[in-house]
């Protein structure tokens, strides 16, 4: 249920029906927007007689909210939620670039591409230390080491680094991260979830590889009901009847979750076409849906690549795909405006 309240409304009024409401096992949120203010009720609100709220001068309207999700539910929050990391900023009309390589192999590799990435203009630095593979056979990431030069990335290039985890106890190892990445295989894993609720880092959230808008909407209210505000969904692209593909990319869900939620969207073009050749064309169709960011795999040489080398581009092909984003991202918002 939400409570639209009227303009400048009554603090005596407001704090006594904030109250009651909470007297009632009702969780209030309050939303300030430029032009109103929303209150999230969340609990059973079966029992609340709307009539009752409805008549208090205060109140401008009374509505049945049906969605499970409450937290992400843009009914709840109708102004976009904007995430800042250090000079970045995701959502809110802004185009963020959040590009590296899948995992961080060695100091040479990982200094080499986060210089380029950089130069080209790229927000954020994505790698992992810690990569959580389909095979035990296959290279798992660097760990620890791989944190320590992630930190020395910070220190002498300076881009905010994104790295996936996969496990609660790892939170510790994640101090100086800037943002916790949930891969496509974890995003149901709720014990994660909820401890990643109680943190207050930004959190990218992968959909799984076979679920519904509202499934992803729900893992991330799991992150949002635990008081972490700082949720960005990432489309990487969902599992068909094709085999050729990686996944096939559901750019669909950009403008469907725009209208759903508040959370900012982003793409991952490079997991969904598994391709390099793909990746340039699928971040495109992203941000010409309106995607609020893309997160692109970059490797310095990708043919020795221990994670994901045949679907990551080379620094010379990322430069002419970010600068092309960034010319179709502008033709896009000068339409909006």
């Amino acid at each position: 249920m939400i409570v639209i309240l009227k303009n400048k409304p009554d603090p005596d009024q407001l704090e006594g029906l904030i109250s009651w409401l909470n007297a009632q096992d009702i969780d209030v949120h309050p939303t300030v927007g430029s032009s109103q203010t929303i209150l999230g009720l969340v609990g059973d609100t079966s029992r609340i007689d709307m009539n009752l709220i409805a008549a208090l001068d205060i109140v401008e309207a009374v509505k049945r909210v049906a969605e499970p999700y409450k937290n992400a539910n843009r009914k709840f929050h109708p102004d976009d939620t904007v995430i800042r990391v250090g000079d970045a900023v995701i959502g809110g009309g802004s185009l963020t670039v959040i590009a590296g390589p899948c995992a961080v192999e060695s100091e040479d590799q990982l200094m080499t591409v986060a210089k380029a990435v950089k130069e080209a203009g790229a927000n954020l630095l994505r790698a992992s230390a810690f990569k959580p593979r389909s095979s035990p056979y296959s290279f798992q990431g660097l760990g620890i080491e791989g944190i320590r030069l992630l930190m020395k990335e910070k220190e002498e290039v300076g881009l905010p680094v994104v790295s996936e985890i996969y496990d609660s106890s790892q939170l510790p190892l994640f101090a100086e991260i800037d943002v916790l990445m949930v891969g496509a295989k974890n995003m149901q894993n709720y014990a994660l979830l909820r401890a990643l609720g109680k943190t207050e880092k930004p959190v990218i959230l992968k959909r799984g590889f076979s679920n519904t808008y509202e499934e992803w909407l729900m893992s991330a209210e799991y992150i949002l009901a635990g008081g972490n505000k700082n949720v960005i969904l990432c489309e990487r692209g969902i599992r068909t009847f094709e085999p050729s593909v990686s996944g096939t990319l559901d750019v669909t869900s950009v403008p469907v979750l725009k209208g759903l939620t508040h959370l900012p969207v982003i793409i991952d073009p490079s997991s969904a076409g598994g391709k390099y050749t793909y990746v340039p064309a699928l971040a495109r169709a992203g941000v010409a849906a309106g995607a609020d960011g893309v997160m692109i795999e970059v490797h310095n040489d990708p043919t020795r690549a221990k994670c994901d080398g045949p679907q990551s581009l080379t620094p010379k092909k990322f430069a002419k795909t970010a600068e092309s984003l960034r010319r179709i991202h502008s033709i896009i918002h000068e339409e909006e405006m």
